[in-house]
């Protein structure tokens, strides 16, 4: 079947700098595609043109007659538009279901009659996703939308995109979003395109090894890299080698705190003897804090020792940000007790990135306008070497951070965060503009960060490779604390932030003669039967993956039966899934197991 899109040998160059060197893209039906790429590599661009809305230098770019494309940009345009409701009519064409904008809208929050003029970044980004879902269209362009949302949102948007037929092409950092959605990958690297036609899981081994071949190519022509290409590049295998180290560190960490801390529901950690106190970070106890009669905090209770990475999470507006305050000593809690640790010293990475002049020289946010020398981690280094380890090069040290790319000026208050003599490290959505590379190379630092580290995050995969633990925030200003990443708590509360109050209103609507507690006195035959099943399924699955991954690893098979290569690719795909399904099944069984055996 041909297909709904096709760009082929796109160039563009801005001013004298090649942006794309035949580049390509294909969309076929139902499609899904993650384009990926480094900050400045030019996906935005590409994503462009393949709207419609950039013409490149040379090339071609063919859409099916009767095709439908709608785009959504990082940042939505709302001139004309006073509403909400006019501006997500205005995207809507003749024979298009305005009942279904109508339902969008509701289902995002929205009543219509919003004003444009005052919606935050989260308002904006959800009322720019329901104008671009409306019609439902043939292909949807999504450029970042994740930015701004929320973990509802996220989980909401995944689930609609994943129920739409359209075909989808998707640029986003976050990883478990294009886990969850990608089936195939398009890496635009320095203005070429590669596809690999298998899931985003496993685009990462895919682009070290092509990345490996090159560099081998190169060694056998003799061919000299200049040091900071090769460790923006190549540096990317042994990053993504010493991450498979650190999660497994992870694991063990996460354990003492399961041992340390047994999960009770709304946090209340009672006060350790004082012989442990040189331990202690922060300890707050039934600390609350209201606004004009609303609850933001209250009655919470937590102890944080030295060592600890605690992830908050929750949704917009649900006290996150007022909690970190009260436990940094910023803010005094309405009642409660606050006890700081001693020595404690605080850096803040906060997501505005306000606190760069943007007329001074890039090495001086780092020393200061004094010498060529920062201190990290009690150890003088040369700022030039230290900006490197951040991805910047030389020449770039003596530039004007107006000059920055978002991603870039994030990257360098990373650094100046982080070569700040603390003990406690507080970052606040610390993955804003941040590329793939840039998010393996934070999570190395995080994790190697030898003090306490609080991070306020929406990002699902950044939060399971970095964290020990979560602070989720529930309705009414509570929290509850949950041992391990956010799988980890996802596996303890139910499916999804909201699962708690999903599965309260489902409860109550029941009207049995039986109780719920009385429903799980015991498993069912049905249930014991998949707990005996399911792992002699999920050991059969195991066999067929590996199978098929030996097929497609076969030298020339694509070269030689592209039909039978597609076939192994979409099983294998669809065996991955299936996996994924059986793992789900069963912990979900075993835990339910050993919660009747313990009379939980």
């Amino acid at each position: 079947m041909p297909p709904l899109l096709l760009l082929q040998d796109q160039h563009l160059t801005f001013g004298r700098t090649p942006l794309l060197e035949g580049a390509e893209l294909s969309v076929g039906e139902g499609e899904r595609l993650c384009l990926v790429g480094r900050n400045g590599s030019g996906k935005s661009t590409l994503l462009k043109i393949a709207a419609g809305l950039v013409e490149s230098d040379r090339g071609t770019r063919f859409m099916q007659p009767g095709a439908t494309v709608r785009y959504l940009p990082q940042e939505p345009n709302f001139n004309g538009y006073d509403t909400v409701k006019a501006f997500v009519e205005g995207g809507l064409e003749a024979g298009d279901d305005v009942s279904r904008a109508y339902a969008l809208l509701g289902r995002l929050g929205f009543t219509g009659d919003e004003t444009t003029a005052t919606l935050s970044g989260g308002e904006a980004r959800r009322a720019a996703l329901a104008r671009t879902l409306a019609p439902a269209p043939d292909i949807v362009l999504l450029d970042e939308p994740t930015n701004h949302l929320d973990l509802p949102a996220i989980e909401w948007l995944e689930a609609e995109l994943k129920a739409m037929r359209s075909a989808l092409v998707l640029i986003s950092h976050d990883r478990r979003f294009l886990e969850n959605l990608a089936r195939s990958c398009v890496w635009l690297d320095r203005g070429k395109t590669f596809r690999l036609d298998a899931g985003f899981s496993e685009f990462e081994k895919w682009r070290d090894d092509l990345l490996e071949q090159e560099e081998s190519e190169r060694h056998k022509l003799d061919r000299k890299i200049a040091r900071e290409e090769d460790w923006v590049r190549y540096g990317v295998t042994a990053r993504r080698k010493r991450n498979v180290r650190r999660m497994a560190e992870l694991g063990t960490l996460r354990q003492q705190v399961r041992e340390a801390r047994k999960v009770t529901g709304v946090v209340k950690i009672s006060v350790s003897d004082a012989k442990n106190a040189a331990a202690r970070v922060v300890e707050v106890r039934n600390i609350s804090k209201s606004y004009e009669g609303r609850d933001i905090v209250k009655d919470v209770s937590v102890r944080i020792e030295r060592g600890d990475r605690v992830g908050v999470v929750g949704r917009n507006g649900a006290g996150k940000t007022t909690l970190i305050n009260l436990l940094t000593g910023r803010l005094a809690p309405d009642s409660g007790e606050v006890i700081l640790g001693a020595n404690l010293t605080i850096a803040t990475l906060d997501q505005t990135r306000s606190s760069l002049d943007p007329e001074a020289r890039v090495s001086d946010v780092l020393t200061g306008g004094y010498g060529d020398t920062v201190e990290v981690g009690g150890q003088k280094r040369h700022v030039a070497s230290y900006l490197k380890d951040f991805l910047f090069a030389p020449e770039q040290a003596r530039t004007p951070v107006r000059v920055l790319s978002g991603g870039e000026r994030a990257r360098l208050l990373l650094a100046k965060t982080l070569a700040t003599p603390a003990t406690l490290l507080v970052l606040d959505e610390p993955t804003n503009d941040f590329d793939l590379e840039t998010l393996d190379l934070l999570q190395e630092t995080v994790a190697n960060y030898p003090g306490t580290v609080l991070l306020v995050s929406h990002d699902r995969d950044f939060l399971d490779r970095v964290v020990t633990s979560i602070l989720m925030a529930e309705d009414g200003g509570s929290f509850t604390e949950y041992a391990g990443g956010y799988s980890d708590m996802l596996a303890q509360r139910g499916q999804g932030v909201n699962a708690k109050e999903i599965a309260r209103a489902s409860q109550n609507k029941k009207s049995t003669t039986r109780t719920a507690a009385e429903s799980k006195r015991k498993l069912s035959f049905k249930d014991k039967h998949a707990l005996e099943t399911l792992p002699a399924d999920m050991a059969k699955t195991e066999r067929e993956i590996a199978k098929l991954e030996n097929e497609l690893a076969t030298d020339g098979l694509y070269a030689r039966d592209p039909k039978r290569f597609a076939t192994a690719a979409a099983r294998l795909d669809k065996a991955r899934g299936e996996l994924k399904s059986f793992e789900e099944r069963w912990l979900e069984l075993e835990m339910l197991r050993e919660n009747i055996e313990s009379g939980e």
